[in-house]
């Protein structure tokens, strides 16, 4: 068998304000969009995709599948996501992470690398 993750989906009700957040947290640039979805890709093509699309629903229950974000700069890292609109739900200090949720309360992880 040979697969590899290419992309990542996150489902979202404000498909701009949810591109424009994580655009801003990952640095990737908009491959491709249409009304119901928006490709994110890391220019330098080295990182897992991701995508937004946009979903009727809203979010409800925790996450059964999260990013976890890799960093040297732990808590320069949350304070540059959090003044982007995230909101920390808790910190694991001692073991060097911490759980944000983005606008829309999808949580992700940023771990010290």
């Amino acid at each position: 068998m040979s697969v590899s993750i290419g992309n990542v989906c996150i489902d979202t009700n404000d498909l701009a304000g949810g591109t424009a957040f994580w655009q801003a947290v990952t640095g990737y640039q908009v491959a491709s969009s249409d009304e119901g979805t928006t490709y994110l890709e890391d220019s330098a093509k080295r990182g897992v995709g991701l995508s937004l699309q946009a979903v009727a629903e809203g979010r409800e229950g925790k996450n059964r599948l999260h990013l976890d974000l890799f960093t040297d700069d732990l808590a320069g890292e949350v304070d540059r996501i959090r003044a982007l609109g995230a909101t920390e739900v808790q910190r694991f200090d001692a073991d060097g992470w911490v759980v944000l949720a983005d606008p829309e309360g999808n949580q992700f992880c940023v771990v010290a690398a």
